[in-house]
């Protein structure tokens, strides 16, 4: 068994490709060698900014050899169906075999094919695996026509410690030869290094300042930034995101420490950090309390004489001036009254067909509004308030250059001119949830704004017929459904989201939907009933409970469906409520199999209960007054109630199957007892389908 060590040398890969890149020269070389029967024992892809690389063991030096056995037809057979044979055989008749089968006389064709040598195939399988990497973005370079993500340099292709003929076609008749050579850290190593396998490579790089894994690099970055703000009894700014970004920009990762000066420090805490993150990819440092200290952490590519000295001063200064900026948009924005932010937003186009984002601040009041009425200790005017001044800061100077800071900069500002704390609360966090992983808004104002902003958003593009399909969704409407959902559960408020979509609606002007309101809204409702179907069962919610409770209406109340559902599980999963279940499903089949054989359904028709045996009679009662409790208790939402009010159902029903039978000859009493079994299934149905459940 032999091991297989591939790298692609490039310029820098930008960072957000590099994972996605590894893992698909992995998947797409493990099913490239299987079918081409070459199995693997383990394969391992490693990345840097420079250089994507492969290592697969335990691979066989050449292919097995294959003995294909085909039946032809019987000897004696037309002449043009044997030459037929022998064609798609690609054999003579002599080389065939006359076997007897059942008596029978056939020729076989016995072909036997040389399995080829390993490092034959492999070269084939580097060019196609280089052509089906997905590049976000690719380039061409130089005179030719191959696409990579950057100018490829070289490549070095190794099996069983020796370089593989051939090389990877670049276009205009030019090949980048394999190899056996690759370069180390582009500025703290000279010249190439020839390697001989994947130990030799890994350890030579190491030595020429480049750390192959990405996973050590992150770890490492992760210990070296702990390690220097404990040193200076800080912590850091838990960001992975950053994190993972400054992995894939270093080879050799060295954490240095900078100070920020006093007059920055003045600066809201998300403008310093957003500021030194986006433009910088520095990490911001907290002191014991929590508060931003003035120092930050960043992660050089480069060892210095000096220690970093020089490199931290450099990056002060680059600092500075970028905070000098931020501190100019900070000051310029605070001249300008909020509301005035507002008349900006009326020539920022929301959409072409639903108007601008001044007319979406108007419909948000108005739904606002609307909705505080629905929200307990919800103040209609500061919601109506925090709703006009929700998008203001888009017009701001500062969210100009930090989109990210959008809502935080409005509770600034906000906060700053004398705004209610409610109401610069509102602001900042109308976006949210704005993900499975956000925090959900609770405040009563803030709530109000957040599901008039999204509410909007989801009823005005089901109006212009922009929805979601398969796996596109530009407008983010699944993330806002979600949204939605979890706003209304989280805070436990009863609405008629059927309703608030109408009255939403309503807010745009006439010709805007291109189809009738009640069609607009139905889709709307389906559409939001199926992302709470994901939401439940990410949250661990079997499928079936999920349908159940959703089969029997378009009940448009999220939280009155979840109780719905929280009930029947709790039922299913308790002794009674199993057990009914079963009998349930048993009352159900014989009354579908006896219809079909009939012709006429039981449902419905009026049941004789004279002349009663006891078991029979005794399930009739207590069917009665299960009935003349059960809709009362849905009615007031009491389901767990009501799931106790059908489990009275078992001890007649496991009595009526044990002793009574259905299918007797007297045609009057097998009905009415079939009528009995469809009056079971018809009263659980008013509380869930439970034919959606396995007993």
């Amino acid at each position: 068994m032999a091991e297989l060590l591939l790298e692609f040398l490039s310029e820098e890969i930008p960072a957000r490709f590099q994972q996605r890149a590894a893992t698909e020269l992995k998947d797409r070389m493990t099913r490239l060698l299987a079918a081409a029967e070459l199995g693997a024992d383990c394969i391992e892809t490693f990345v840097t900014s420079r250089r994507l690389t492969l290592r697969a063991t335990g691979l066989p030096v050449r292919q097995s050899d294959v003995r294909d056995e085909r039946r032809g037809p019987r000897v004696g057979a037309p002449e043009q169906a044997v030459a037929g044979f022998l064609r798609s055989a690609g054999v003579a008749l002599d080389d065939c075999e006359v076997r007897e089968v059942k008596g029978a006389q056939y020729y076989f064709a016995v072909v036997e094919k040389k399995g080829r040598a390993t490092r034959e195939i492999l070269p084939e399988l580097i060019s196609q695996v280089a052509d089906q990497i997905p590049w976000t973005v690719s380039m061409r370079w130089a005179a030719g026509t191959r696409r990579w993500v950057r100018p490829l340099h070289g490549i070095v292709a190794l099996f069983d410690g020796a370089v593989l003929d051939g090389g990877l076609d670049i276009g205009r008749g030019e090949t980048l030869p394999f190899g056996d050579r690759t370069l180390g850290h582009r500025f703290l190593s000279d010249g190439w290094l020839t390697v001989t396998d994947y130990a030799d490579y890994e350890a030579k790089l190491r030595r020429a300042y480049v750390l192959l894994d990405q996973d050590e690099r992150r770890r490492n970055i992760r210990e070296d930034l702990d390690d220097v703000a404990r040193q200076a009894g800080l912590r850091v700014l838990e960001d992975d995101a950053l994190l993972a970004e400054v992995t894939g920009l270093v080879e050799w990762p060295v954490v240095l420490k900078g100070q920020i000066e006093d007059g920055f420090m003045d600066l809201p805490r998300e403008v310093l950090s957003t500021s030194m993150r986006t433009h910088q990819k520095y990490f911001s440092m907290l002191d014991p309390e929590g508060r931003l200290a003035p120092y930050f952490l960043f992660v050089a590519n480069m060892l210095a004489d000096d220690g970093g000295g020089e490199i931290v001063t450099g990056n002060e200064r680059v600092l500075r001036a970028r905070l000098s900026d931020a501190q100019y948009f900070w000051e310029q924005d605070r001249k300008l009254r909020l509301e005035d932010g507002v008349d900006a937003l009326e020539k920022v186009v929301f959409h072409a067909r639903l108007g601008s984002v001044g007319d979406k601040i108007r419909r948000m009041q108005r739904l606002a509004g609307e909705l505080s009425g629905h929200i307990p200790n919800c103040d209609a005017g500061l919601a109506a308030r925090a709703a006009l001044l929700a998008k203001a800061d888009l017009a701001s100077e500062m969210v100009g250059e930090f989109p990210e800071l959008q809502g935080v900069m409005g509770r600034y500002y906000a906060a700053d001119q004398g705004e209610d704390s409610r109401v610069a609360t509102a602001v900042a966090e109308h976006y949210s949830p704005a993900g499975p992983g956000d925090s959900c808004p609770t405040a009563p104002e803030s709530v109000a704004v957040a599901l008039a902003d999204k509410i909007d958003t989801l009823t005005g593009f089901w109006a212009i017929g922009e929805t979601p399909t398969g796996s596109k969704d530009p407008y983010a409407l699944r993330r806002a459904a979600l949204g939605v959902i979890r706003l209304v559960l989280d805070n436990g408020l009863r609405l008629h989201l059927r309703d608030v979509a109408r009255k939403a609606l309503g807010a745009y002007p006439p010709g805007v939907a291109g189809a009738a309101e009640d069609e607009i809204t139905a889709g709307l409702m389906r559409f939001i009933a199926d992302r709470l179907k994901v939401h439940l069962r990410e949250e661990g919610v079997s499928h079936e409970f999920v349908a159940a409770a959703f089969a029997l209406e378009e009940d448009d109340d999220l939280v009155r469906l979840v109780m719905r559902v929280r009930a029947l599980m709790d039922f299913a999963d308790s002794e009674d409520g199993g057990n009914l279940l079963i009998a349930y499903r048993r009352a159900v089949n014989i009354v579908r199999a006896e219809s079909k054989k009939d012709g006429k359904t039981y449902d419905g028709a009026a049941y004789d209960s004279e002349n009663l045996g006891n078991d029979e009679d005794r399930l009739y009662r207590v069917l009665v007054e299960v009935e003349g409790g059960l809709d009362e208790l849905v009615a007031r939402d009491r389901f767990a109630d009501a799931m106790g009010l059908l489990a009275r159902l078992r001890e007649p029903v496991d009595r009526f199957f044990t002793n009574v039978t259905v299918n007797v000859d007297d045609a009057t009493t097998r009905e009415n007892r079939l009528r009995l079994l469809t009056r079971i299934g018809s009263l659980m149905h008013r509380v869930a389908d439970f034919s959606e459940v396995s007993a």
